[in-house]
């Protein structure tokens, strides 16, 4: 199957949708909330984008914020405070993919526009951590493994990686 998309920043009014998506993405204890979007939404825009289809419908989404600290602790998934546009590195806090759309290169799609759009505001590096499951994905578009990662997120392990931006 053939996917016919847009990667764009995310609106306003798809954040209820995006909670949505983040609830069948993510388990109960680490899926952010609709509280948690429309904050992201005012604070950190420049790194908030969607991937849609013709028809409208958002297949899923990545988003972050940008920091001067090279680790992304827990407290940054709900402190919007800790964002800085100026900071020298994109975080990132969620890569979510409707499980109809996995498999298509939507993820993939996403991540990459995170990462264009980090270079063209001047970051050092996006910064993510991930569970041990996905680290190849991560890999496979260019990030390296760097350590187990000091989190304790939704009570899962986590692992920092890290794509070095030219």
């Amino acid at each position: 199957m053939e996917l016919t998309y847009t990667i764009r920043p995310v609106q306003e009014s798809e954040l209820e949708t995006i909670a949505e998506i983040e609830k069948a993405c993510f388990p109960a204890l680490e899926a952010a909330g609709l509280a948690d979007f429309k904050e992201r939404f005012k604070t950190c825009q420049g790194s908030f984008f969607v991937a849609e289809k013709e028809d409208g419908t958002i297949m899923g989404f990545c988003n972050g914020c940008s920091s001067n600290s090279e680790e992304l602790t827990d407290d940054f998934y709900h402190e919007t405070a800790k964002h800085d546009p100026d900071g020298k590195y994109q975080m990132i806090f969620g890569l979510d993919t409707l499980p109809a759309y996995q498999g298509h290169g939507v993820g993939r799609a996403l991540m990459l526009q995170m990462i264009k759009s980090a270079k063209q505001r001047g970051k050092k590096a996006v910064i993510l951590t991930c569970k041990e499951h996905m680290i190849p994905f991560y890999e496979k578009i260019g990030y390296q493994w760097m350590k187990k990662a000091d989190s304790s997120h939704g009570g899962a392990v986590w692992y920092k990686m890290v794509y070095t931006i030219d």
